[in-house]
């Protein structure tokens, strides 16, 4: 149910002439200033993809610029506990799903094919898999979940029938409520199952949701590849495919990789682009494609000279960037049932307080490891993100206490999570898209300003916040640089449509989309695999 991501520092920038700012010379750079084709800013999906498209178009003039030691982005894991040597797991602080993953005679999602070919270690994650708790220790409420399942059948329609018709959008709450679920504020149970249901998956409540893109974002995963999901548990991390992906066209120490480069600011032109470096190093351009996360973007971490049009700015700032905080403990014990993967815990006043655990101990996954996880989003993440270990410690075992109540519960010998937000090169895990938001805002978000140009997780209409969106974005700002400087266009075979020239940007927003306008064009590419080719 989760990766998103998924994500990893992914977006996209480069240059085309653009009507809403007046062209500007770059900045001037000083002589030791290094002259490159294209500049890829940061090395997570979409970068490493989008230098493998340069690549694949025979352009290999490109720098990647990438702010941490290491390629992948929010792809990122870390080492914690130890196995029964001593040596340490490995366990994914951010990507660790691959979500829909494809069928044999269909469609495969592009991060099914990768982690088949790198024989990426990943196991079903089974959602039926599940046992609900609440204070009071084990207490079945599934009749909840089956409940939920039924009427998001119908909201799903609905958002079908609003998005085809051109009508007014809804939050996900509005729209799940008209279809029949209503939960209760006091109603725990019933909110611990909207969260797991909602929540588990946007990193946002329904209530700050699309409903059109929410549904419309998932079935194009699941209706489009398959409704399978696998957790990743690869001892040698999820940015193995990454890797992988990189090294066939960057060798090792390959100096057009260049890693613990954070960039300060980006001046562009309708000339070219020239990136500036906190270390006093420059990259001149003639376009640039940034692969920064709408986090980045949105906590003005690098500056644009000239200041990025309005319109731009909007789109910034509308769209959301999640908190998705996975808490990982170890003990000397697996004291939970040792074959469910899933386990809900109703808090008695707070949604989201410690919602869902996961173990890791489970056949399947890494037996013995004794090592389970629970997930926080959104504003309970942030919460979460102030506090010590210690008092984060003290509040899990005080759920695990309740949800075992006739058992004796060891200390943890170790506990670790990430900071998400406070992450320079990330401040959040995955991007959301807030109700009332249309195609033509988003597409805001995703056009190049100039020879600016942007691309990521959040950039994709279709799989906005799955590692797939970076990857299909990747591939796509690749193939539209490469035909811009090769002076031809790219012909989407799905709509038909031949892209000749800059993204479409929309200086004034009516509040709605014509569907006619969902199309390539705009980034709506759906599910087409192969969907490309040239003139």
């Amino acid at each position: 149910m989760h990766l998103h991501l998924t994500l990893t520092a992914i977006a996209g920038c480069v240059l085309q002439s653009a009507t809403a700012y007046v062209a500007q010379e770059p900045r001037s750079a000083p002589p030791t200033c290094q002259k490159t084709t294209v500049a890829i800013l940061g090395a997570g999906m979409a970068g490493i993809k989008a230098a493998e498209t340069l690549t694949n178009a025979s352009i290999h003039d490109f720098v990647i610029l990438e702010y941490r030691d290491t390629i992948g982005g929010r792809v990122w894991h870390t080492e914690f506990g130890k196995d029964e040597n001593g040596d340490p797991y490995l366990v994914e602080m951010g990507a660790n799903w691959i979500q829909g993953i494809g069928t044999e005679d269909g469609p495969q999602n592009p991060i099914w094919t990768l982690a088949k070919e790198y024989k990426l270690n990943n196991t079903f994650s089974d959602y039926a898999n599940v046992s609900t708790y609440n204070h009071h220790g084990y207490s079945n409420y599934s009749h909840l979940i089956a409940e939920f399942d039924a009427v998001e059948g119908i909201a799903s329609a609905a958002a079908g029938t609003i998005l085809t018709e051109n009508l007014l959008d809804q939050t996900a709450q509005t729209g799940l409520a008209l279809a029949g679920w209503k939960p209760k504020k006091t109603d725990m149970e019933a909110q611990a199952v909207d969260w797991w249901s909602w929540d588990f998956e946007t990193a946002y409540p329904s209530l700050e949701s699309s409903l059109v893109f929410g549904y419309a974002g998932s079935n194009l995963t699941w209706n489009g590849f398959s409704d399978e999901d696998n957790l990743v548990w690869d001892q040698r991390g999820y940015n193995t495919i990454i890797k992988g992906m990189a090294s066939k066209f960057l060798p090792a120490d390959d100096p057009r990789l260049r890693l613990n480069t954070q960039v300060a600011n980006i001046t562009y032109s309708d000339k070219g682009v020239t990136v500036h470096n906190r270390d006093g190093t420059c990259v001149q351009a003639q376009y640039a494609l940034c692969t920064f996360s709408l986090g980045v973007l949105q906590n003005d971490a690098v500056t644009f000279t000239p200041q990025l049009p309005l319109w731009k700015r909007t789109a910034i700032e509308k769209f959301t960037m999640g908190t998705y905080t996975k808490i990982f403990l170890q003990f000397n014990e697996t004291f939970w049932p040792a074959d469910t993967q899933y386990m809900l815990y109703a808090d008695p006043k707070l949604r989201g307080r410690y919602p869902i655990w996961q173990s890791l101990s489970t056949p399947g996954f890494l037996p013995g490891s004794n090592i389970i996880f629970a997930t926080v989003t959104n504003d309970f993440a942030y919460r979460v993100e102030t506090q010590s270990d210690d008092e984060t410690k003290a509040e899990l075992m005080h759920v695990l206490r309740s949800m075992f109540p006739d058992k004796a519960l060891p200390e943890p010998t170790a506990i670790m999570y990430p900071r998400w937000s406070t992450e320079p090169w990330a401040y959040g895990s995955y991007s959301n898209w807030p109700p009332a938001t249309s195609l033509e805002e988003h597409e805001n978000l995703r056009a190049n300003t100039g020879r600016l140009w942007f691309a990521g997780e959040h950039t994709s209409a279709s799989y906005f916040g799955f590692l797939h969106g970076a990857w299909f974005e990747g591939r796509d700002a690749g193939r539209q640089i490469a035909a811009l400087l090769q002076k031809r266009c790219v012909y989407y075979n799905s709509t038909r449509e031949r892209l000749c020239g800059p993204r479409k940007h929309y200086e004034t927003l009516h509040g709605f989309t014509p569907l006619a306008d969902y199309s390539a064009v705009n980034g709506w590419t759906g599910n087409s695999f192969y969907d490309y080719n040239h003139d």
